[in-house]
């Protein structure tokens, strides 16, 4: 047995511009450019206290911003103006764009530190429009 099993990696931290559609596993460190709530369903007092909260953020790095859908508890941690830590995060494909997101498995929490750098907000990775192509053999 490897003496250090218990160690843990360091995370590989990724640049916006490096994500592809369907991919997943990216570690992220961000400034928050904007967030606008979607959905807001459900109360408090519900069936088991359920509630749904579904925000659109826009986040982004010195390469460039997408489209982060954070939901519930994740709302809470992305203000605009922050910088935030995304761990384990994927590639969600919305009508052809491009959208951040973190399940269960990932980890979205304020960065120890603000970001020195400046958002690149000319270039949106949203905004790119793919298209699924099927390749017949």
């Amino acid at each position: 047995m490897a003496a250090d099993s218990g160690a843990r990696r360091q995370p590989i931290f990724t640049k916006v511009d490096q994500l592809r559609p369907g991919t997943h596993g990216h570690n992220l460190i961000l400034k928050v450019v904007d967030s606008k709530m979607v959905v807001q369903r459900g109360r408090e007092g519900g069936p088991q206290g359920r509630q749904m909260r579904i925000a659109e953020c826009l986040v982004g790095d010195e390469t460039g911003i997408i489209v982060f859908t954070a939901r519930n508890d994740q709302v809470d941690v992305i203000r605009p103006g922050t910088t935030v830590e995304l761990r384990n995060a994927k590639i969600d494909m919305f009508k052809g764009s491009m959208r951040l997101a973190v399940d269960k498995w990932g980890i979205v929490k304020a960065a120890e530190s603000s970001a020195e750098w400046t958002v690149k907000e000319d270039n949106n990775l949203s905004l790119i429009e793919f298209e699924l192509v099927t390749v017949t053999e």
